[in-house]
Protein backbone atom coordinates (compact mmCIF):
# COMPACT_ATOMS: atom_id res chain seq x y z
CA UNK A 1 0.00 0.00 0.00
CA UNK A 2 1.14 3.47 -0.72
CA UNK A 3 3.37 4.83 2.53
CA UNK A 4 1.68 8.24 3.20
CA UNK A 5 5.65 8.90 5.04
CA UNK A 6 7.41 8.39 2.56
CA UNK A 7 7.50 11.21 -0.55
CA UNK A 8 6.90 9.02 -4.02
CA UNK A 9 9.54 9.65 -6.30
CA UNK A 10 7.86 10.95 -9.38
CA UNK A 11 4.12 11.90 -9.49
CA UNK A 12 1.73 12.03 -12.87
CA UNK A 13 -1.42 14.31 -12.11
CA UNK A 14 -3.72 13.39 -13.93
CA UNK A 15 -6.97 15.61 -15.38
CA UNK A 16 -9.51 13.32 -13.27
CA UNK A 17 -11.06 14.24 -9.87
CA UNK A 18 -8.31 16.54 -8.11
CA UNK A 19 -6.69 14.43 -5.47
CA UNK A 20 -7.64 16.67 -2.36
CA UNK A 21 -7.59 15.08 0.46
CA UNK A 22 -6.90 11.69 2.26
CA UNK A 23 -3.59 9.25 1.04
CA UNK A 24 -3.60 10.95 -2.39
CA UNK A 25 -3.64 14.94 -1.16
CA UNK A 26 -0.43 13.50 1.16
CA UNK A 27 1.64 12.23 -1.81
CA UNK A 28 1.12 14.69 -3.95
CA UNK A 29 1.82 17.34 -0.79
CA UNK A 30 5.58 15.63 -0.39
CA UNK A 31 5.82 14.80 -4.27
CA UNK A 32 9.75 15.35 -5.35
CA UNK A 33 8.58 15.83 -9.02
CA UNK A 34 5.20 16.42 -10.16
CA UNK A 35 4.70 15.83 -13.80
CA UNK A 36 0.90 17.04 -14.63
CA UNK A 37 -1.25 16.44 -17.76
CA UNK A 38 -1.55 19.59 -19.33
CA UNK A 39 -5.52 20.00 -17.90
CA UNK A 40 -4.40 18.66 -14.22
CA UNK A 41 -1.93 21.91 -14.48
CA UNK A 42 -4.94 24.36 -14.31
CA UNK A 43 -6.12 22.86 -10.76
CA UNK A 44 -2.45 22.14 -9.32
CA UNK A 45 -1.06 25.34 -9.64
CA UNK A 46 -4.40 27.15 -8.94
CA UNK A 47 -3.52 25.54 -5.20
CA UNK A 48 -0.02 27.44 -5.27
CA UNK A 49 1.82 23.87 -6.87
CA UNK A 50 4.78 24.54 -9.10
CA UNK A 51 4.92 21.31 -11.31
CA UNK A 52 8.39 19.87 -12.74
CA UNK A 53 6.94 19.81 -15.95
CA UNK A 54 3.30 19.92 -18.30
CA UNK A 55 2.79 17.41 -20.79
CA UNK A 56 -0.19 16.56 -23.13
CA UNK A 57 -1.50 17.63 -26.59
CA UNK A 58 -2.03 21.07 -25.14
CA UNK A 59 -5.79 21.24 -25.76
CA UNK A 60 -7.29 21.70 -22.03
CA UNK A 61 -4.15 23.66 -20.49
CA UNK A 62 -5.78 27.47 -19.67
CA UNK A 63 -3.52 30.08 -21.16
CA UNK A 64 -2.50 31.73 -18.39
CA UNK A 65 -1.07 28.54 -17.31
CA UNK A 66 0.44 27.95 -20.07
CA UNK A 67 1.89 30.78 -20.56
CA UNK A 68 3.47 31.19 -17.11
CA UNK A 69 4.98 27.72 -17.47
CA UNK A 70 6.29 27.68 -20.93
CA UNK A 71 9.77 26.92 -20.76
CA UNK A 72 8.46 23.43 -18.95
CA UNK A 73 5.41 22.96 -21.29
CA UNK A 74 5.68 19.89 -23.48
CA UNK A 75 3.28 19.83 -26.28
CA UNK A 76 3.00 16.42 -27.55
CA UNK A 77 0.31 16.68 -30.69
CA UNK A 78 -0.25 12.72 -30.99
CA UNK A 79 -3.66 12.30 -30.93
CA UNK A 80 -2.70 8.09 -31.21
CA UNK A 81 -2.55 8.20 -27.17
CA UNK A 82 -3.93 10.05 -24.34
CA UNK A 83 -2.39 12.71 -21.99
CA UNK A 84 -1.23 10.43 -19.25
CA UNK A 85 0.30 8.05 -21.89
CA UNK A 86 2.22 11.02 -22.84
CA UNK A 87 3.35 12.05 -19.17
CA UNK A 88 4.41 8.04 -19.04
CA UNK A 89 6.45 8.71 -21.35
CA UNK A 90 7.69 11.47 -20.81
CA UNK A 91 8.90 10.16 -17.50
CA UNK A 92 10.94 7.19 -18.79
CA UNK A 93 12.67 9.50 -21.39
CA UNK A 94 13.53 11.22 -18.39
CA UNK A 95 15.04 7.74 -16.65
CA UNK A 96 11.85 7.98 -13.92
CA UNK A 97 10.84 4.19 -13.45
CA UNK A 98 9.31 4.69 -9.81
CA UNK A 99 5.87 6.66 -10.24
CA UNK A 100 2.66 6.89 -8.34
CA UNK A 101 -0.53 7.99 -10.52
CA UNK A 102 -2.98 10.72 -8.88
CA UNK A 103 -6.54 12.11 -10.13
CA UNK A 104 -7.32 9.42 -12.99
CA UNK A 105 -10.45 8.51 -12.08
CA UNK A 106 -13.45 10.15 -11.16
CA UNK A 107 -15.09 12.49 -13.85
CA UNK A 108 -15.90 10.79 -16.75
CA UNK A 109 -15.55 6.91 -16.27
CA UNK A 110 -14.69 6.61 -20.00
CA UNK A 111 -11.45 8.49 -18.95
CA UNK A 112 -11.23 6.65 -15.44
CA UNK A 113 -11.46 2.98 -17.65
CA UNK A 114 -9.22 3.99 -20.32
CA UNK A 115 -6.61 5.15 -17.89
CA UNK A 116 -6.66 2.12 -15.28
CA UNK A 117 -6.41 -0.48 -18.39
CA UNK A 118 -3.42 1.58 -19.49
CA UNK A 119 -1.94 0.40 -15.86
CA UNK A 120 -0.63 -3.42 -17.33
CA UNK A 121 0.78 -2.11 -20.42
CA UNK A 122 2.67 0.54 -18.25
CA UNK A 123 3.74 -1.88 -15.43
CA UNK A 124 6.23 -4.15 -18.27
CA UNK A 125 8.02 -0.47 -18.25
CA UNK A 126 8.04 0.64 -15.14
CA UNK A 127 7.12 0.51 -11.24
CA UNK A 128 3.79 1.99 -11.11
CA UNK A 129 1.10 2.35 -9.09
CA UNK A 130 -2.38 4.19 -9.49
CA UNK A 131 -3.92 5.85 -6.34
CA UNK A 132 -7.59 6.38 -5.81
CA UNK A 133 -9.70 8.25 -3.43
CA UNK A 134 -10.96 4.88 -2.18
CA UNK A 135 -7.75 1.71 -2.65
CA UNK A 136 -5.04 1.50 -4.77
CA UNK A 137 -4.30 -0.35 -8.15
CA UNK A 138 -1.37 -2.16 -9.86
CA UNK A 139 -0.92 -4.50 -12.92
CA UNK A 140 0.56 -7.96 -12.61
CA UNK A 141 1.18 -10.07 -14.71
CA UNK A 142 3.54 -13.24 -13.33
CA UNK A 143 4.02 -13.62 -9.53
CA UNK A 144 3.97 -10.78 -7.19
CA UNK A 145 3.38 -10.53 -3.17
CA UNK A 146 1.52 -7.44 -1.95
CA UNK A 147 0.95 -5.57 1.79
CA UNK A 148 -2.27 -5.95 3.21
CA UNK A 149 -4.09 -6.28 6.31
CA UNK A 150 -6.87 -9.01 7.41
CA UNK A 151 -10.17 -8.21 5.78
CA UNK A 152 -9.08 -5.71 3.52
CA UNK A 153 -11.10 -5.44 -0.04
CA UNK A 154 -9.10 -6.97 -2.84
CA UNK A 155 -10.30 -7.36 -6.71
CA UNK A 156 -8.73 -8.55 -9.71
CA UNK A 157 -9.56 -7.99 -12.70
CA UNK A 158 -8.04 -10.28 -15.75
CA UNK A 159 -7.48 -8.34 -19.04
CA UNK A 160 -7.76 -11.28 -21.13
CA UNK A 161 -10.82 -13.82 -20.44
CA UNK A 162 -9.49 -17.21 -19.33
CA UNK A 163 -6.10 -15.95 -17.73
CA UNK A 164 -4.88 -18.10 -15.08
CA UNK A 165 -4.84 -17.03 -11.26
CA UNK A 166 -3.64 -18.46 -8.50
CA UNK A 167 -3.60 -16.72 -4.88
CA UNK A 168 -2.12 -17.00 -1.55
CA UNK A 169 -3.47 -15.38 1.46
CA UNK A 170 -6.84 -14.60 0.38
CA UNK A 171 -10.32 -15.70 1.01
CA UNK A 172 -11.78 -16.70 -1.54
CA UNK A 173 -9.65 -19.26 -4.71
CA UNK A 174 -9.96 -18.25 -8.53
CA UNK A 175 -11.58 -21.14 -10.64
CA UNK A 176 -8.87 -23.32 -12.27
CA UNK A 177 -9.83 -22.11 -15.36
CA UNK A 178 -10.25 -18.01 -14.63
CA UNK A 179 -12.68 -15.31 -14.94
CA UNK A 180 -15.35 -15.64 -17.33
CA UNK A 181 -15.23 -12.03 -16.71
CA UNK A 182 -14.42 -8.80 -15.51
CA UNK A 183 -16.24 -9.00 -12.12
CA UNK A 184 -16.32 -12.39 -11.37
CA UNK A 185 -12.65 -11.68 -9.19
CA UNK A 186 -13.84 -8.67 -7.26
CA UNK A 187 -14.54 -8.30 -3.79
CA UNK A 188 -12.05 -11.15 -2.36
CA UNK A 189 -10.80 -10.22 1.15
CA UNK A 190 -7.04 -10.35 2.48
CA UNK A 191 -6.72 -12.82 5.68
CA UNK A 192 -3.30 -11.63 6.37
CA UNK A 193 -0.79 -8.85 6.15
CA UNK A 194 0.59 -9.84 3.03
CA UNK A 195 -0.94 -12.36 0.20
CA UNK A 196 0.82 -13.80 -3.18
CA UNK A 197 -1.03 -13.80 -6.65
CA UNK A 198 0.43 -15.41 -10.09
CA UNK A 199 -0.93 -15.20 -13.15
CA UNK A 200 -0.26 -16.31 -16.66
CA UNK A 201 -1.36 -13.29 -17.97
CA UNK A 202 -1.91 -9.72 -17.94
CA UNK A 203 -4.21 -8.68 -14.59
CA UNK A 204 -5.28 -5.34 -12.38
CA UNK A 205 -5.15 -5.51 -8.65
CA UNK A 206 -7.33 -3.15 -6.44
CA UNK A 207 -6.52 -2.70 -2.97
CA UNK A 208 -9.17 -0.68 -1.13
CA UNK A 209 -7.38 1.42 1.54
CA UNK A 210 -9.96 0.22 4.70
CA UNK A 211 -10.35 -3.00 5.71
CA UNK A 212 -14.38 -4.68 5.59
CA UNK A 213 -15.96 -3.92 9.01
Amino acid sequence: MPDAATAPETVILADGEYPAEGIPATLLAQARYVVCCDGAADAYTARGGIPSAIVGDGDSIGRTTAQRFRDILHIVPDQETNDLTKAFSFCMEQGRRELTILGATGGREDHAIGNIALLADYARQADVQMVTPYGVFNAVEGAATFDSMPRQQVSIFTIVPGTRISVRGLRYTPPAEGFRSWWCGTLNEAETNTFAIETDGPALLFRTFLRKA
